[in-house]
């Protein structure tokens, strides 16, 4: 191999990653599935799983050591900007009126995996529960992994498939919003019962953590929408991507070191940060473009090199484990949100395209399994298990919905979007209304 110093097998590995990462998201488009599973995927062989157990004395020359915490902090500035605009666009979602199906929906896609997910991980907590670590803590963490949507992805994938007018489509929106919302609030409480050195300082840190979402949704996301009435239109862009970046960076610091995940401080920002200003959405606009293009297929690459599918437990009843989970994973989401929205007046074609639409968890659950890897909640046997249902329940969407068919144009919108913003300002070129800020 060519002699590099670890400058350059850091601008070498980039570029590999990045080139590799944008064909597998054009092949995935291509065959019908999100960008983001290709992306996925590439990650994935580029780690022990492919490019490792093929090439290991190549792999460890194009990612050595020395270069990966370069690559960790570039996925780290993605992860967070990600969930920040995962926060954007669950509070630029309108709900016109009552929304009694909408509720009923996402309840169902909520409790029902939840519960589907703790339930299956009591036999496995004996075998996959780390030393040390409270088997409720486990069990807990399995039913958050489970229960999770990949809104984003949705979002995108609805488009992309001319599904976002549709009754169906727009409960599920609707339902991902609101299911992902209170998923992330338990993965916070299950962070913080991981942390506690006992039942005391668990509940403390679990207090804390709900104080901090309270104060955010409360008093911070009015001062925020305050400030922006006042002095957004008189603050030039480039001072606001300034202070949205600091803000990122200061809120994920301070759940890190109140013992929540810092991603949950980026995502508490996006939901604080006004979604209908057009200056705020106008600051926001280039990290969108920037985080899903450059940012995020280091964290891809991350995943990949920390997850291994060639060495899933699948002896000594371990084969059991992947089938079982992907069961309850599917039948969760799909049976639970389907019979719900059958139950609230849905025809059963509808209802179904409802559920599998549910199904899609992607790099969202990824997100959530790499957190419970790094806070000791699964080891990596388990990790590669859960890889795959993520992986599966995503791909299965597509042919599920041609399975389907296509549903009928909705009667009347469950989802309005957010209202369109005054653009009235002395730069008009500069605060357009942002048409896509969905991490791709």
């Amino acid at each position: 191999m060519f002699p590099l110093d670890s400058v350059g097998h850091f601008f070498l590995g980039a570029a590999v990653v990045l080139a590799l990462s944008r064909a597998a998201g054009t092949l995935a488009v291509r065959v019908g599935q999100p960008r983001v599973m290709g992306e996925v995927v590439a990650g994935i062989a580029l780690g022990p799983s492919l490019l490792g157990a093929l090439a290991p004395e190549a792999a460890a020359w194009l990612f050595p050591e020395a270069v990966l915490p370069m690559f960790s902090g570039l996925a780290q500035i993605g992860l967070a900007v990600f969930m920040f605009f995962t926060g954007q666009e669950l509070c630029s979602l309108r709900v016109r009126g009552t929304a009694r199906q909408g509720l009923l929906v996402s309840q169902a896609s909520l409790f029902v995996p939840f519960a589907g997910g703790a339930l299956a991980a009591v036999p496995l907590a004996d075998r996959y529960t780390p030393a040390g670590l409270p088997e409720s803590v486990f069990v807990l963490f399995i039913g958050c992994a489970i229960s999770i949507t990949a809104f984003p992805v949705l979002a995108r994938m609805l488009e992309d498939l001319g599904l976002s007018r549709t009754r169906p489509g727009r409960l599920s929106l609707f339902a991902a919003a609101v299911g992902d919302g209170g998923s992330w609030l338990a993965l916070s409480a299950v962070l913080a019962l991981s942390q506690g050195s006992d039942h005391r300082d668990a509940a403390v840190r679990a207090l804390i953590a709900v104080v901090v979402v309270a104060v955010y949704l409360g008093p911070v996301r009015r001062a925020a929408a305050g400030w922006f009435a006042r002095k957004g239109e008189t603050t030039d862009l480039a001072t606001l991507r300034v202070v949205l970046v600091t803000a990122m960076a200061a809120s994920a610091a301070l759940t890190a070191a109140l013992g929540v995940h810092q991603l949950i401080g980026a995502f508490l920002v996006g939901l604080v940060w006004p979604a209908g200003n057009p200056f705020a959405v106008a600051a926001a606009q280039p990290l969108a473009t920037t985080s899903k293009t450059v940012l995020l297929p280091f964290f891809f690459l991350g995943f990949g090199l920390g997850v291994d599918l060639s060495a899933l437990d699948l002896s000594s009843g371990g084969g059991l484990v992947l089938p079982a989970l992907l069961v309850v994973a599917v039948l969760g989401k799909i049976g639970g949100a389907g019979l719900a929205a059958r139950y609230a007046g849905l025809p059963w074609r509808e209802s179904f395209t409802l559920g599998v639409l549910l199904n899609t968890r992607g790099l969202t659950e990824l997100v959530v399994l790499q957190i419970g890897h790094e806070a000791g909640i699964i080891d990596g046997p388990l990790l590669a298990i859960l890889t795959v249902v993520a992986l599966v329940t995503t791909l299965m969407t597509g042919p599920l919905l041609k399975l389907a068919g296509p549903p009928a144009p909705a009667p009347a919108p469950l989802l309005d979007p957010a209202p369109a913003p005054d653009t009235r300002t002395p730069q008009p070129a500069s605060v357009d209304r942002v048409k896509d800020l969905r991490p791709s």
